[in-house]
């Protein structure tokens, strides 16, 4: 069984800065896809910022130059760091993972439980 747990959210002004982390457990082989999605208030679960295994990173056009994910495969875990905080930022923060597990050596997809990010006016 694999976990994925976030840390991090909350409260802050516009123009602030919030660190999300996510650390996976578990019987875990590998990860390759790392991702972080949210989910605004009443609209669909987007893509913010995503990183593989080789080392490449991408991230939303609404998000470039202010967010930067990065990840630890020593440790398992995958941040991103948000600078310059919008109140569209606004959301629920959802960490996600194609982790190799099992003694199939199998990859599965697995979300996190979402943390909130509330960015004030």
């Amino acid at each position: 069984q694999v976990q994925l747990v976030e840390s991090g959210g909350g409260l802050v002004q516009a123009g602030g800065s919030l660190r999300l982390s996510c650390a996976a457990s578990g019987s875990i082989f590998s990860i390759n896809f790392m991702g972080w999605y949210r989910q605004p208030p009443g609209k669909q679960r987007e893509l913010v910022a995503s990183t593989t295994s080789g080392g490449s990173t991408n991230a939303a056009d609404s998000v470039k130059g202010r967010f930067t994910i990065s990840r630890d495969d020593s440790k398992n875990t995958v941040d991103l760091q948000m600078n310059s905080l919008k109140p569209e930022d606004t959301a629920v923060y959802y960490c996600y993972a194609d982790v190799v597990t099992g003694a199939a050596r199998r990859q599965y997809g697995y979300w996190g439980q979402g943390t909130q990010v509330l960015v004030s006016s």
